[in-house]
C-alpha cells in the first residue's frame, strides 16, 4: 500500500509525560491520522497520513442513520532504548475483520493495515510518552460514508486511524475498582454483535454506565441477554475471577467481545502452568463462592487498563467484597508480566511485540 503524506503545518502543543496522568484518557490527539478510502469496484485505496482535524461527510452518510461503524483499540509503546512497539497489531486487524464480516463491511489487507498504521505511528513518534503506565492509544475506525436514506450496507466507506497519548484508563490506577452488576438491561445476545466491535454495542451500554456511575461504581458487569444469570463481560474489558485458585473467565459465546488482552492473559497463565477455564459462570455460583471465602481476587484484562483489579462487585442488595481492598497477587503478576513484554523490559516468549523502528 502506497501512503502519501502530508505533514501538518500548525504542529500541536505536546503534553509533557508529566501532564499525561493528569489528561483524562483519549482526550489529546496528535498532529496527524491515516485515513483509506474504500469504493465498491475499486476496493481500498488513497492511503495518506495527513494533519489530524474535522472530517466532512454527507448529512445522509449511512454511519449516521444506520450504525454502519466499527473500530478497534491497540497501543504503542517507547521502550528504554528509544524503539518504537506495537502490542499484538496482528490481532486486532484479525478482529477488525471479524467485524467488518458481521457488520458488512469489506475486509481489510490485515498486514499492509499493520503497516500503514505503523507509518502513522512512526510519523508521531514525538508524541508516545515514555513514563511508565503510559503508551500512544491507537483508534482504527471504519465509517460507511455513502449518502443515502434506505437500510442496505454502504457502498463507500472511510478508514481512518487516530492517535492519542494516554496515562491509567482508570482514574484508580491499579487501586481496585468498584463494579455494578446489571440486572435490568441487556448489551448483547448470542447471534447479535456482541462479539463485533461496532459503535452501537457501546451506545446501548451508555444508560447503564450512567447509573452505575450515579451510584459510585466505574463500570458495569453484564450478564447474558437470555436468562440473565450467566457473567459476560465488564463494559471496557473482560473480566476474570480466582475461585479456589482456578483463574475463570467466561467463554466465548457469540455475545462476548473476544479480547486481545483477554487472550494474551490465558496464554500467560497457561505459559505459567496455572490453572485456568473458560466456561460459563453464573452470577449466583460467584456470589456462593464468595460467601464460602473461595474467591480469591478479581480482575478485568482489555487494552486501556491492561489489568485492572476489581475490589466490589454490587449485585442488587449483595456486596461482594473482594482481595481486602488490595490488588490480588496474579493480578498484580499478570500486570508485570505483560506491560512488561509490551515494553520490552521482559522477554517476549510468544512473539508478541511488532517493531515500528
Amino acid at each position: 500500500m502506497e501512503i502519501r503524506i502530508e505533514r501538518t503545518k500548525q504542529p500541536k502543543k505536546r503534553p509533557t509525560d508529566q501532564e499525561i496522568g493528569s489528561i483524562v484518557f483519549g482526550t489529546r490527539f496528535t498532529d496527524h491520522m491515516l485515513q483509506v478510502d474504500y469504493l465498491k469496484g475499486k476496493g481500498w485505496h488513497n492511503a495518506r497520513i495527513v494533519p489530524y482535524g474535522p472530517l466532512s461527510i454527507d448529512p445522509a452518510s449511512c454511519c449516521l442513520h444506520y450504525g454502519q461503524l466499527i473500530f478497534e483499540g491497540m497501543k504503542a509503546y517507547k521502550t528504554s532504548d528509544g524503539s518504537v512497539v506495537m502490542f499484538r497489531p496482528d490481532q486486532n486487524m484479525a478482529r477488525m475483520n471479524k467485524s467488518c464480516e458481521r457488520m458488512c463491511i469489506p475486509q481489510i489487507d490485515e498486514a499492509e493495515m499493520v503497516r500503514a498504521i505503523a507509518k502513522l505511528v512512526e510519523v508521531d513518534e514525538e508524541w508516545i510518552p515514555s513514563l511508565p503506565a503510559t503508551s500512544l492509544y491507537i483508534r482504527p475506525f471504519i465509517m460507511a460514508d455513502e449518502a443515502f436514506l434506505g437500510v442496505h450496507p454502504s457502498d463507500s466507506y472511510l478508514l481512518n486511524v487516530i492517535l492519542s497519548p494516554v496515562g491509567a484508563y482508570y482514574k484508580e490506577g491499579l487501586a481496585p475498582v468498584r463494579i455494578y452488576v446489571e440486572k435490568n438491561y441487556v448489551r448483547a445476545v448470542r447471534g447479535g454483535t456482541g462479539f463485533a466491535k461496532c459503535a452501537g454495542n457501546y451506545a446501548s451500554a451508555l444508560k447503564s454506565q450512567v447509573e452505575a456511575e450515579k451510584e459510585g461504581y466505574s463500570q458495569v458487569l453484564w450478564l447474558d441477554g437470555l436468562e440473565g444469570r450467566y457473567i459476560e463481560e465488564v463494559g471496557a474489558m473482560n473480566v476474570f475471577f480466582v475461585i479456589d485458585g482456578t483463574v475463570v473467565t467466561p467463554e466465548l459465546n457469540g455475545s462476548i467481545l473476544p479480547g486481545i488482552t483477554r487472550k494474551s492473559v490465558i496464554e500467560v497463565l497457561k505459559g505459567w502452568n496455572m490453572p485456568v477455564e473458560e466456561r460459563r459462570i453464573s452470577i449466583d455460583e460467584l456470589a456462593q463462592a464468595h460467601k464460602d471465602g473461595r474467591v480469591g481476587e478479581a480482575f478485568g484484562a482489555g487494552t486501556a487498563a491492561v489489568i485492572s483489579p476489581i475490589g466490589e462487585l454490587k449485585w442488587g442488595d449483595t456486596v461482594m467484597h473482594i482481595s481486602g481492598g488490595k490488588i490480588g497477587a496474579v493480578s498484580q503478576r499478570l500486570y508485570d508480566e505483560i506491560t512488561g513484554i509490551q515494553t520490552c523490559t521482559r522477554e517476549d516468549r510468544f512473539g508478541w511485540v511488532y517493531k515500528v523502528k
